[in-house]
């Protein structure tokens, strides 16, 4: 029997959406049901290996599975119910040098994010796992906090605590149709009748692409076989022996009854079903691919070689929910109101759960996040996300390097080229090395006449630093253009297009036609939600540009956060309508006085102002504003121009060397001015005075904006925590961000973002410096600072200024 109307509906009865329900009915949102088409635990749940590791390249992230630990140590005590949690700890092995830097990075982030993490030697390591064959071992991470769960036990005791606390289960009850109105949804349609509801969570797993696909919302999921054995006793096992990660050979392992769960990663993964796997899949499994699994099979028994006089009890090969970036998905979808998602959980779904069903929980329950979750939020998908023969090859590619290494700056290679810009043959033909975001192809730097346009990757420096470094002094010193027709852009109209720009924006908004404004939006928190450059077109039209990876993100947040009562505006997305050069460098406005039919001076063309105007007698946009901190302009051009006035700027350019320059220039540029990036530097945890915006915040204004009461409390506090921007001029160092920062000794944070920086011949690196008892100028600026890098402290400055700016640019702003 269900109800005919409850609130929350949860479709989906696995650990994902169990966890979902139990943290709801902590929060008191107890009219709530969860539906299952069969029998709870199946789909993907029940097969799964259940280990239970912690560590992230993301704090957040981190924080999720930290809770999930927390959760799992308590959760039998509370519910009477079993759940085969065991806290022994995880080792995860290195076997060639690279890797070794690689497991002393993470050391240093799981420092950073306050986990504790050690690195051990070969002997340490076969002392916790004495069935280890060691003789190539060059040493081990171990995370004592990490552990191992029965995972169809550990949902049945969360189901427990949430029927407990009122929350209903029903089995068997399928969910046919959803039911919207105005945009939101309304009801849904089950074999059992109708239920009025006011918000549907998708936690359908290995159905959830499906599902979602009822209501017009893309689920980007794929399918992946996955194999694993448990094999009867195995000589040597422990019953307190650690999980165990070997990524140099791609196979994993945990304590099962002195036995052992033994599976892999393999390079060549296998996609099942991408389209539905059937109401009646269930407790199925797949065939058992012998010949497929070999590979693995042989490394393991290299490994573990008592493995090979153990019987195999149980052959299982199941699938999993894998994404196209490796990240599981969270939040409310932004085609259909009240309707949220929680899936994808790539291989790492028990670990997860209990984080990620709290986190959704509160999203579900308060409308927004409790933290940044930008990593996992569904959002950051974009329209190449509805292609599913893109996101079959690019998952497949990210499960593929399930253990591989994962380098800094890594580009992924399938399915490319999807978007690109109007001069890809033009930047192709000019030796671009591209990079890919949201499906976008980007020129990231520029190769050499003769050379390989190819990625070397490397802790240490890459084979572009050099290159880049060409790039980044031809803007300090002469002319670049950079090609940024990915940006995100908007028009924005209507009659009441400047009051929601005042709602949603931190900055004064209310400026003459022709005005370009840099600001942020925030949430109700005042945390940073957006970053964007607005252009005001006309009395009733802007021009809204953002980064490309937020296309998504941000259209949502204008439309989701206008208030009712503002009903006379358009947003439009045009960013395949127009290309967007940007032209930097002392010689930029020299360059361009020629080309462009308006005065380009100081006066008649002064900073953060845009023209409508001509370039080489066709139609442009000029803004001034310049990312790299020098004299430049942005220029948008409708795509049937933009060959055109490309070619006349590089015949033009010719006489200024001017230089072609890509996405990593630009980040070392950017980092020398002190300009924060959204994502890394600023996002939705952080305000704009904790990151030293305070510049673009309107904070006593009379026209309210939102999180502006937040900032007005802040205001008048000292600050818990603030950006800083740190230095060292050591050329053998090689700072990427997620360095652990110490105070006199003490752990305060860790860098947010960093690289070289050109100009200067500095290490940068940025982060927020964190205590309790508040951040005043003498506690920031009077402590002895180090870094962690790579398990060793390294002496830095802590700098009060912008490492970075020209005179002129003094001038200008």
């Amino acid at each position: 029997m269900i109800p005919q109307h409850c609130k929350i509906v949860i479709v989906g009865g696995g650990i994902i959406g169990s966890s979902t329900a139990y943290h709801l009915a902590r929060l008191g949102e107890t009219d709530c049901i969860v539906l299952e088409q069969g029998e709870f635990t199946n789909g993907s749940t029940w097969h799964a290996a259940g280990l239970v590791g912690q560590l992230r390249s993301n704090a957040n992230i981190t924080q999720l599975l930290k809770y999930s630990v927390e959760l799992y140590a308590e959760l039998e005590q509370e519910t009477g119910q079993a759940t085969g949690w065991k806290m022994n700890g995880g080792l995860r092995l290195a076997c060639d040098e690279e890797r070794v830097r690689e497991i002393k990075r993470q050391i240093t982030m799981a420092h950073s994010f306050g986990l504790e993490m050690d690195f051990l030697t070969p002997k340490e390591a076969l002392e916790l796992c004495p069935i280890l064959d060691s003789s190539d071992l060059l040493g081990a991470a171990f995370l004592p906090t990490d552990g191992q769960a029965n995972p169809s036990d550990l949902t049945r005791a969360l189901i427990k605590g949430a029927r407990a606390r009122g929350v209903h289960f029903v089995e068997n009850c399928g969910v046919s149709e959803i039911y919207t109105e105005n945009g939101a949804v309304k009801a849904v349609k089950t074999n059992a009748g109708v239920i009025n509801c006011e918000i549907v969570v998708n936690c359908a797993g290995l159905w959830s692409r499906a599902f979602g696909q009822l209501a017009g919302v893309n689920v980007p999921i794929v399918p992946m076989k996955h194999h694993y054995i448990v094999t009867g006793k195995v000589d040597g096992v422990r019953a307190d022996m650690p999980t165990v990660r070997d990524p140099d050979r791609l196979i994993y392992f945990k304590e099962d009854v002195g036995g052992l769960v033994f599976g892999g990663y393999e390079l060549n993964p296998q996609p099942w079903n991408i389209k539905n796997p059937g109401d009646n899949f269930g407790f199925t499994l797949l065939d058992f691919d012998i010949d497929h699994f070999e590979p693995l099979m042989q490394a393991g028994l290299k490994r573990v070689p008592q493995m090979e006089s153990a019987s195999i009890k149980q052959m299982i090969c199941g699938p999993e929910s894998f994404t196209p970036d490796g990240n599981f998905i969270l939040g409310e979808a932004p085609e259909l109101k009240n309707y949220y998602v929680g899936t994808g959980f790539n291989a790492f779904g028990i670990a997860s759960a209990g984080g990620a069903g709290k986190a959704l929980a509160e999203w579900v329950s308060n409308g927004a996040p409790s933290m940044d979750l930008g990593a996992v939020d569904i959002r950051r998908f974009g329209k190449v996300h509805r292609d599913s023969k893109w996101i079959t090859t690019r998952t497949v590619e990210l499960c593929s390097k399930h253990y591989t290494m994962a380098w800094p700056a890594e580009e992924h290679t399938s399915g490319r080229p999807r978007y690109h810009s109007v001069l890809y043959d033009e930047l192709k033909a000019a030796n671009a090395c591209f990079g890919e975001k949201l499906g976008w192809e980007r020129a990231n730097w520029f190769v050499p006449a003769g050379a390989k346009a190819k990625d070397v990757y490397s802790f240490g420096r890459p084979n572009w630093f050099d290159k880049v470094g060409v790039e980044h002094r031809a803007i300090r010193e002469s002319v670049g253009m950079i090609d940024q027709s990915s940006f995100a852009k908007y028009r924005l109209t209507g009659t009441d297009s400047l009051a929601l720009l005042n709602w949603l924006c931190s900055n004064r908004m209310d400026r003459p036609v022709g005005s370009v404004v840099y600001t942020t939006m925030l949430n109700s928190a005042g945390g940073i939600e957006c970053d964007t450059t607005v252009t005001r077109l006309a009395e009733h039209e802007f021009l809204i540009v953002a980064g490309t990876g937020y296309a998504t993100h941000h259209f949502h947040h204008i439309v989701k956060h206008a208030p009712d009562h503002l009903h006379e505006f358009s947003l439009e997305d045009v960013t395949q309508d127009y290309s967007t050069l940007s032209i930097s460098g002392p010689n930029s406005r020299t360059l361009l006085e020629p080309l462009m039919e308006c005065d380009l001076g100081r006066e008649s063309f002064p900073f953060l102002h845009a023209k409508q105007t001509k370039l080489s007698g066709l139609d442009a946009l000029a803004l001034r504003v310049s990312f790299a901190g020098e004299l430049g302009w942005e220029l948008h051009i409708p795509k049937e121009n933009t060959t055109e006035i490309y070619r006349a700027i590089v015949a033009r350019g010719k006489e200024f060397g001017l230089q072609n320059v890509g996405y990593r220039a630009l980040e070392t540029l950017r980092l020398e001015k002190g300009f924060l990036a959204l994502g890394s530097d600023i996002g939705p945890d952080y305000t704009p005075l904790e990151a030293d915006m305070r510049r673009i915040v309107r904070l006593n204004s009379d026209i309210a904006f939102m999180g502006q009461a937040r900032l007005l409390e802040q205001a008048d506090a000292v600050l818990k925590r603030r950006i800083a921007c740190f230095t060292n001029a050591d050329e053998d160092i090689t700072l990427h961000g997620r360095e652990t920062i110490y105070r006199d000794g003490q752990r305060v944070g860790w860098t947010s973002s960093a690289g070289w920086g050109y100009t200067i011949g500095k290490n940068i690196a940025y982060g927020y410096v964190r205590n309790t008892a508040g951040v005043a100028d003498d506690y920031l600026f009077d402590g002895s600072y180090e870094l962690e890098v790579e398990h060793r402290l390294i002496p830095v400055n802590i700098e009060r200024q912008a490492l970075y700016d020209p005179k002129s640019l003094r001038m200008r702003s």
